[in-house]
């Protein structure tokens, strides 16, 4: 589709038109693709604008830069969010501190999911120990279950003995899918209070438990 007809078409009633007109700007530069992106920050439709903040963080330049930070920050739909904060990941290093900002200023699951999943890539191993320990505080058992997840990451760095101190009380949780989560993600850690940790959840009470601590005693 030449820049004409993505033009027209980005303007178009039609909703399935505007989506690919969108993806058809990422065969475009970013001197003429981020301006036309931009324009439709502010559609009406959710799907539109979440394409929007996939072909920004296709065209790095400090304006798509600018646009994901205001629709990460500023859209109405969690998933526009939770893409546009996907799509400055792919920044890098300059993002994580915008990263770490929403992810305590937005407590919506799907957001703070797709930033720990972001950091999880990023070699920002502070910064993720920073959204791991804020989100295992949170009441969202989901957002919970990543940030175990993400801790396991950590394992082997020189972020180890803070993670296990964050690990090791879990055990003892009143949710099972909290100490399950947990067993998987000591199986990472090559520490003595780790084994034992694994050893005490081999008797759990629910099987789902025992089970995941015989995985990670193999």
């Amino acid at each position: 589709m030449n820049i004409y007809l993505i033009v027209a078409a980005l303007s178009s009633s039609d909703s399935n038109a505007r989506l690919k007109a969108i993806a058809q700007l990422r065969g475009y530069n970013p001197k003429q693709a981020v301006p036309l992106l931009r324009s439709k920050l502010r559609d009406p439709e959710f799907l539109v604008r979440s394409f929007v903040a996939m072909g920004l963080g296709r065209q790095q330049t400090p304006e798509s830069f600018t646009a994901l930070l205001e629709l990460m920050k500023c859209d109405r739909d969690p998933n526009v969010r939770a893409e546009a904060a996907n799509s400055l990941s792919m920044f890098g290093k300059i993002a994580a501190s915008h990263l770490v900002l929403a992810f305590h200023q937005d407590d919506h699951w799907l957001v703070r999911r797709s930033i720990m999943a972001a950091f999880c890539e990023m070699p920002c191993p502070e910064e993720l120990l920073d959204v791991c320990v804020c989100g295992l505080a949170g009441e969202d058992l989901t957002v919970r279950e990543a940030a175990i997840d993400g801790f396991g990451v950590l394992a082997g760095g020189n972020k180890q003995a803070e993670v296990l101190q964050q690990l090791l009380p879990l055990v003892s949780s009143s949710e099972w899918r909290i100490r399950a989560r947990v067993a998987w993600a000591l199986r990472k850690f090559d520490h003595p209070q780790a084994k034992s940790a694994i050893s005490y959840m081999m008797k759990d009470e629910n099987h789902r438990v025992v089970a995941a601590a015989l995985e990670s005693s193999l």
